[in-house]
């Protein structure tokens, strides 16, 4: 079984920096579309960026400049590096990964059509 180990959320002034990791454990696809997915309270999930083993790499118009995705190339350990925190970027930040035998990265990102997701993690940024 695809399982997720997710850590960095926390709580953190306007401004400040926080790094959200996941390691995902038991993937045995042959390729990868993973990254973070977030949704804040009466908001619609936003995907937030992520990383195909094409090497491809997309960022949410909210959050270029501002958050870096990489990965491990070791393993598959995924870590945003999340700088300039607005409150606007206050929501619960989940980690998701799936192949891409059966459906590209862009439709998985547009659709959220992942079949593996963490548990979440609460990022609170306050002004």
């Amino acid at each position: 079984d695809v399982q997720f180990k997710e850590s960095g959320g926390g709580s953190v002034q306007g401004g400040g920096s926080l790094r959200l990791s996941c390691e995902i454990t038991g993937y045995t696809y042959k390729t990868y579309c993973m990254g973070w997915f977030r949704q804040a309270p009466g908001k619609a999930r936003e995907g937030v960026a992520f990383i195909d083993s094409d090497g491809n790499m997309v960022y949410a118009d909210s959050v270029k400049g501002r958050f870096t995705l990489s990965k491990d190339n070791t393993k598959y350990s995924l870590f945003l590096q999340m700088n300039s925190l607005q409150p606007d970027d206050t929501a619960m930040y989940y980690c998701a990964a799936d192949g891409l035998a059966t459906m590209d990265c862009s439709r998985r990102r547009q659709f959220g059509a992942f079949g593996h997701w963490s548990q979440g993690t609460q990022v609170t940024v306050s002004s």
